[in-house]
């Protein structure tokens, strides 16, 4: 089992596929908490040059608070991060997390329904882009 989703796109610039995304996500009611702009910090805390990436925290509220609620540690799994990031040749690829995946290493059978649930949800927005 792959621990990500992911889909290329050679149709629309990176900046429009961030908005895509955000909107996808929103769509099927996740909203971003974070938005990590990887290229700028490595540039402002390394002088690094890196390609264009983003990482996304979105989160599902009322998915959120049942994973609380199943398991109180789970939050260091939250939010499910979304990355945008440049490909060679322009494309620009997207990646969730597979919280199938990841919540196998919980073992709490309460969590495994409602990961496949936010799997669902991802696939969507994936499908959606």
């Amino acid at each position: 089992m792959s621990y990500y989703l992911a889909k290329t796109l050679d149709d629309a610039s990176f900046d429009e596929v961030v908005e895509r995304v955000t909107g996808a996500l929103k769509e099927e009611g996740f909203g971003v908490l974070t938005d990590i702009d990887v290229q700028r910090t490595l540039k402002d805390k390394l002088g690094l040059e890196f390609r264009k990436y983003r990482i996304l925290g979105a989160c599902n509220p009322p998915l959120a608070h049942q994973a609380l609620e199943a398991e109180d540690k789970i939050g260091t799994m939250l939010p499910c991060n979304v990355v945008v990031q440049e490909m060679l040749g322009g494309h620009v690829e997207v990646a969730a997390v597979d919280p199938a995946a990841s919540m196998q290493a919980v073992k709490n059978p309460a969590l495994e329904a409602l990961a496949e649930t936010v799997r669902g949800k991802l696939e969507k927005v994936m499908h959606r882009l």
